[in-house]
């Protein structure tokens, strides 16, 4: 695993320690930055199910100026925060452990934030699309209601057999890559 392009080029990231996390491909990686790069300029980013942290990272090398990483596996933690301090980002990075479905119920009671995402990275387990459903289209609701902004880019990496209608989104660009799909969707406006 490695930063394909950005301030950080070329810079390994420590990989998964177990098979919690699916690393994504250099090409699969490539191909989308190359889409996402022109929004990334100064933009806040969350990284969910962030695993060791490859997406919200390599969005930090390309210019976003914040990150957000929702991660509970405790091995997919530690490397996180392994990478994290290797690139030098601890100013540019936020890490919020635990279940990323109860820190959003909990954020639902609270004021709308008033710094919003401009990519938010949704990269559930693959068994959850199909275990939990609801638990995925309540935090997406969360976000698109209260965490993104209104022109903003929900990137949902899935496998190709699942067919799960984030509401309140509309998908604008779809990749097939193998065994996996990745759907870029804005809000509904």
């Amino acid at each position: 695993m490695r930063i394909i392009a950005g301030e950080f080029r070329g810079r390994k990231l420590l990989p998964p320690a177990s098979d919690v996390t699916r690393p994504i491909t250099d090409r699969a990686k490539q191909s989308l930055f190359d889409v996402l790069t022109p929004l990334l300029a100064d933009a806040a980013v969350y990284d969910c199910f962030a695993g060791t942290g490859s997406m919200g990272l390599e969005s930090l090398s390309r210019g976003a100026s914040h990150a957000t990483f929702f991660e509970r596996d405790r091995t997919a933690l530690q490397r996180l925060k392994q990478n994290i301090a290797t690139l030098k980002v601890e100013d540019r990075a936020r890490i919020i452990s635990g279940d990323l479905f109860s820190w959003f119920d909990a954020e639902s009671s609270s004021p709308v934030q008033e710094i919003r995402a401009e990519i938010v990275f949704f990269d559930p387990p693959y068994r959850f699309v199909h275990e939990q459903p609801n638990l995925l289209q309540k935090a997406v609701q969360a976000i698109v209601s209260r965490h993104l902004k209104s022109d903003g880019t929900v990137v949902f990496r899935h496998d190709p057999v699942d067919n799960l209608e984030l509401s309140g989104l509309t998908r604008y660009d779809q990749r097939e890559y193998g065994r996996m799909t990745i759907e870029l969707l804005r809000p509904r406006g």
